[in-house]
């Protein structure tokens, strides 16, 4: 692509030549590209669905008004094809809201390429959600979903959702990008910079000379092999920072010069180092030589080898927002699960990942770094509002629903599975689900049989139970009983999901053991992951039997208590049942 921004009516014109593969196995009769800036006037789906909802997001609706119905012409966001030629011929086309329809001059065959090449335009709306101009912050350009984008085909058939609320999917490629705008603008974001002796800005190696051609724009050409998406942030303040790691990427920053900021985004790129570590290390390598965190936008948002950030924070929410922006460069630009369909395999395995990352390099030395996230799920399950997790993104009925399953739920989904499996095989299924099916698009499926693949457990029904239904989680201690020189401990299942137990027995000279009741449809069992507690198997339980009768060889005047779950990472929604204690 080519593009000329114009920095001071914040439109944009551009040419993109586009080689596309078709590597499914059926013929291909028409395409379909992304047109995400028109999105952002009056009367689109996102502003319709914004005036509609019941909890509208509060960045995009003030005054008891969407900010997208109150813009006015100038501060709309567009973006139009005013030329399409497909292998040189020019090929018929609609613009509908945000997706272009093209019905093809010829089939893509099995295994065929075809040329496209579009002449473009475009506006930067004032921003109302992450990308647009000006911000709060005073960022002149956070340049995100602002160019065609041509859809995703995979075995599901075409992925050309329209842009009402929140997630994208894209088509992998190596993109070869120019940017011209004014002289004095800084860029970054994605891509390695091609020509740093032109542009200058702190680009250049130390002790050469910039060779920048004379005029009043300069021409930035940035290249990014293997990403399906591409951000860029501009501003003539923007101070920018590099910090080589060793064995590892090349870290960027971009910030404006603010004094009140300076002294925390030089805080944080230490702390961006350590993270880039600590997932490369629990995820899997890195695979790109460069990152980028750019201030801009709104809130946060993950792009390929980038983020942008919002930077007038305190240090602990910059480092927090930094980390969970960075996690998602594994988890939705390496793996890249279609996160329209699936975005709590996004949101929630980052969240995860993320709250790990945090307690380490913030040293928060949380016992239960997932709390949180627990706490969110169970307000989500109690409010009756609850919807399943394979709803798609923009069918939620609220946006709190949709928050809380894909980001609380989505990381509990994690947690509670290192209860299923072990703490030790849920990290391994990490690494081995990013090295099987990294730049392939995996779905649940696919990470589930990896999970069953390192723990040798039948897990089928943990995925379909907590993704595909709102059924819960309740089991309870019916009666702790003397039976004779023995104690009868009578368990019962209330809720509709199963699983295996845990169940922690306390005895009156302090000593514990934990009594293992696996799940029989698991086929399988974990190992302890008390190590100073005893640890004892018992018979499985099977699902339907919705009782289970423990008899301990011990009489009942020398337990002190007994507790499901010690580990606290079982999802039950009603604890009140989970304890007995003697009296």
């Amino acid at each position: 692509m080519e593009v000329d921004m114009d920095v001071n009516t914040f439109r944009y014109n551009g040419t993109q030549k586009l080689i596309y593969t078709n590597n499914s196995p059926d013929t291909l009769d028409r395409v379909f590209y992304h047109m995400y800036f028109n999105a952002f006037q009056p009367g689109s789906e996102m502003d319709m669905r914004l005036q509609r909802i019941e909890d509208p997001d509060q960045r995009m609706y003030t005054d008891g008004k969407s900010r997208i119905a109150e813009l006015n012409p100038d501060e709309i966001g567009y973006l139009r094809a005013s030329e399409l030629k497909q292998d040189g011929s020019p090929v018929g086309n609609q613009l509908e809201g945000t997706v272009l329809v093209v019905d093809l001059n010829n089939p893509i065959l099995p295994g065929g390429q075809s040329a496209f090449e579009m002449v473009f335009e475009g506006q930067v709306p004032v921003q109302i959600r992450r990308s647009g101009r000006n911000n709060s912050e005073g960022v002149a350009l956070s340049m995100s979903q602002w160019y065609p984008k041509m859809a995703e085909y995979d075995f599901e058939g075409w992925h050309a959702d329209p842009y009402i609320a929140r997630e994208f999917h894209g088509v992998w490629g190596d993109f070869d990008v120019k940017l011209t705008l004014d002289r004095e603008y800084v860029v970054g974001g994605t891509g390695y910079l091609q020509n740093p002796q032109e542009v200058g800005h702190g680009y250049e190696a130390p002790g050469s000379k910039v060779k920048s051609p004379r005029g009043k724009t300069l021409t930035w050409h940035f290249k990014a092999p293997m990403v399906h998406d591409f951000m860029w942030g501009a501003d003539p303040d923007y101070i920018h920072d590099t910090l080589p790691m060793e064995d590892g990427p090349v870290l960027h920053f971009y910030y404006k010069n603010d004094p009140e900021i300076l002294e925390n985004w030089k805080n944080l790129q230490p702390k961006t180092a350590e993270a880039m570590e600590f997932f490369s290390n629990n995820i899997g390598p890195y695979p790109y030589e460069q990152y980028s965190v750019v201030q801009g936008g709104d809130g946060g948002m993950e792009y390929a080898m980038s983020t942008l950030i919002t930077g007038g924070r305190d240090f602990g929410p910059l480092v927090s927002v930094m980390v969970h922006e960075m996690a998602h460069s594994w988890f939705q630009h390496v793996l890249a699960t279609n996160e329209a369909r699936h975005e709590w395999m996004d949101e929630g395995f980052t969240s995860f990942i993320s709250s790990l990352c945090k307690n380490q390099i913030m040293n928060q030395q949380l016992e239960n770094p997932f709390r949180n996230s627990y706490m969110g799920y169970y307000s989500l399950a109690a409010s009756r509002r609850e919807q399943p997790q394979s709803t798609h993104a923009d069918r939620y009925s609220y946006n709190s629903g949709y928050g809380i399953s894909a980001y609380d739920k989505g990381a509990v989904f994690l947690a509670q599975l290192g209860y299923v499996i072990g703490q030790d095989k849920l990290m391994q299924t990490l690494r081995r689900y990013y090295r099987d099916f990294q730049f392939k698009h995996p779905t649940p499926n696919d990470f589930i049989r990896s999970a069953e693949k390192v723990s040798g457990m039948e897990l089928e029904w943990y995925l379909l139970d907590w993704t595909q239904t709102t059924n819960t989680i309740d089991y309870g201690i019916r009666a702790v009983e003397a039976d004779g020189n023995r104690t009868r401990v009578r368990l019962e299942r209330i809720g509709l999901m199963p699983m295996p137990v845990d169940l922690l027995v306390v005895f009156q000279d302090g000593t514990q053991k934990v009594y293992y009741l696996p799940l029989r449809m698991m086929r399988g069992e974990k190992e302890n992951p008390y190590l100073s507690v005893q640890w004892e198997v018992m018979p499985d339980w099977p699902w339907a039997q919705q009782e289970y009768s423990l008899l301990i060889d011990v009489p009942m005047e020398q337990i002190r208590g007994v507790l499901i779950d010690p580990s606290q990472l079982m999802a039950d929604t009603n604890p009140e049942n989970n304890g007995w204690m003697a009296e």
